[in-house]
């Protein structure tokens, strides 16, 4: 029978927060949300924390804060700790997703409709 994996109990809580040094949230304000996409801009550093080398050497092109999360097998809010303290070094850069398109105004689209039907 195979391994089904580690379970809460058989220490995953203990293990996370030792992961993220017992923080909660990044060191510094960030905005990560799950579609931020994050880029390492060189590859890991010996020494480095194998979770923040492992993040740095598959943010080699853009992935998500989910896609990362996936990957590690890791709770999204680990993951943006591991992430504050990345960006906090400037070891990798995020970029906002695209902002929704802003609607023109309504009087605006009224006065072109307006516009067209005299023609």
């Amino acid at each position: 029978m195979s391994d089904p994996g580690p379970r809460w109990e058989d220490g995953i809580p203990e293990r996370l927060y030792v992961i993220t040094g017992g923080r909660s949230g990044p060191l510094t304000t960030t905005t990560l949300d799950l579609v931020t996409l994050i880029i390492a801009r060189s590859g890991p550093r010996p020494g480095m924390q194998p979770e923040h080398a492992a993040i740095m050497r598959m943010c080699q092109s853009p992935l998500s804060v989910a896609e990362i999360s996936a990957y590690l097998a890791l709770p999204v809010s680990v993951v943006t700790v591991l992430l504050g303290d990345l960006l906090a070094a400037d070891q990798v850069l995020s970029r906002a997703p695209v902002a929704l398109a802003q609607l023109p105004d309504l009087a605006l689209i009224e006065a072109v409709i307006d516009g067209l039907r005299k023609l």
